[in-house]
C-alpha cells in the first residue's frame, strides 16, 4: 500500500526498516533519538510505515519493541553497498562521522553482494549475543554444519567477512559471508569467551609502516600516489584484518624486499610489527617461524 509521504518522513521510515530489520528491534525512543523529534511524531512515523507495509512489524510486550516478522518484505530498495555502508559507519546518511555504529564493523574497499535475508540473521544474532548453526561452504572441506557466534563483519577489500567465534574449532575466525548458505538462531546466549571482548587479534591494534619499494626508480610517484610524509604511510589496523590489508595492497612483507616491484610498490618497512599477528600469513612475502619470529 501506498501512501503520500515527504522526503523527511522517507527518510526516517527507511531508517526505521533498516533498524527494525537488521538489528531485531525498534522502538519509538529510536526514531525520537535519530531525528530529534518529538513522539507523537515518532508514533506518526510508525503509524505510516505500518499502513505500508502491514506485515511487516510486530510488537513484542515482553520487549516492548516492534520486530520484523516472518513476512518482512523491505519497503525500500536499499543497495547491498548501501546497507553495509551504513553497518561500517553507523546508521544515518549526512551524519557527523563520530555517530556511533550498532556494530562492531571494519574494513575499507569494494563490496560484495551477500543475501539481505541472511545478513538479517546474523546482524540480530549479534544485536542479540548468540550463536548461530549455521551451513558453510568451505573451498577445502565442502559443506559442513558449525556453531558459530558471530561478533563482527570485516571488509577485506574484496569480500565480507563475519568475524565469529568457531565452537568445532574453539577459536575466532573468519568465515566468508557469501559462503554461509543457511543460519539459524540458536536459543541461547553466547558464553562471555565468545564475545568481541576476548577476541584478542580482533582488539589489538597494531601500525603498518608502508614505504616505497626500495627497487622502484622513481618512488616519488608512490609517495604521491598514497599521500605519504617523509615518504612513509602509516595504517593503524586490526591484526585480524593486517593481513589482508596488506594483501589487497600488495605491500612486499619479505625480509629482503625481493618481490617483484612493477607488482608491489609498496613494502613494510617495520616487519616486526607482524610477529604473532595470525592474519600475517596472508602478507605477501612474509614468513614466519614456528617458534613465531620471523624466518
Amino acid at each position: 500500500m501506498q501512501i503520500p509521504l515527504s522526503h523527511s518522513q522517507r527518510e526516517r521510515l527507511a531508517y526505521l526498516e533498516l533498524k527494525a530489520f537488521f538489528v531485531g528491534e525498534l522502538r519509538r525512543g529510536d526514531l525520537e533519538a535519530r531525528f530529534s523529534i518529538k513522539p507523537a511524531a515518532a508514533t506518526r512515523d510508525l503509524n505510516a510505515y505500518r499502513e505500508c507495509a502491514p506485515d511487516n512489524l510486530a510488537y513484542d510486550r515482553y520487549v516492548k519493541a516492534y520486530i520484523p516478522t516472518e513476512h518482512f518484505r523491505p519497503l525500500f530498495p536499499f543497495s547491498a553497498e548501501r546497507i553495509l555502508s551504513w553497518l561500517l559507519h553507523g546508521f544515518g546518511d549526512g551524519q557527523a562521522p563520530t555517530v556511533a555504529r550498532t556494530f562492531p564493523c571494519e574494513g575499507a574497499g569494494e563490496l560484495v553482494r551477500p543475501d539481505f535475508g541472511l545478513l538479517g540473521v546474523i546482524t540480530r544474532a549479534m544485536h542479540g549475543n548468540r550463536p548461530l548453526q549455521v551451513t558453510y561452504l568451505s573451498v577445502n572441506l565442502g559443506p559442513a554444519k558449525r556453531v558459530i557466534v558471530p561478533v563482527a563483519l570485516a571488509d577485506n577489500g574484496l569480500r565480507w567477512h563475519v568475524r565469529a567465534y568457531d565452537r568445532q574449532r574453539k577459536r575466532f575466525s573468519d568465515f566468508v559471508l557469501t559462503r554461509i548458505a543457511k543460519a539459524k538462531s540458536l536459543d541461547e546466549r553466547a558464553e562471555p569467551h565468545e564475545g568481541i571482548e576476548a577476541d584478542e587479534q580482533w582488539n589489538r591494534r597494531i601500525e603498518l609502516q608502508l614505504v616505497p619499494h626500495p627497487a622502484l626508480k622513481h618512488p616519488e610517484g608512490v609517495v604521491a600516489d598514497y599521500g605519504m610524509k617523509d615518504g612513509t604511510l602509516t595504517l593503524n589496523v586490526s591484526a585480524a584484518l593486517a593481513g589482508y590489508a596488506l594483501l589487497r595492497w600488495a605491500v612486499d612483507c619479505s625480509a629482503d624486499h625481493s618481490l617483484d616491484c612493477a607488482r608491489h610498490h609498496l613494502c613494510l618497512a617495520n616487519r616486526a610489527v607482524l610477529e604473532g599477528v595470525e592474519s600475517a600469513v596472508l602478507a605477501p612475502g612474509y614468513v614466519q617461524s614456528a617458534a613465531g619470529g620471523d624466518a
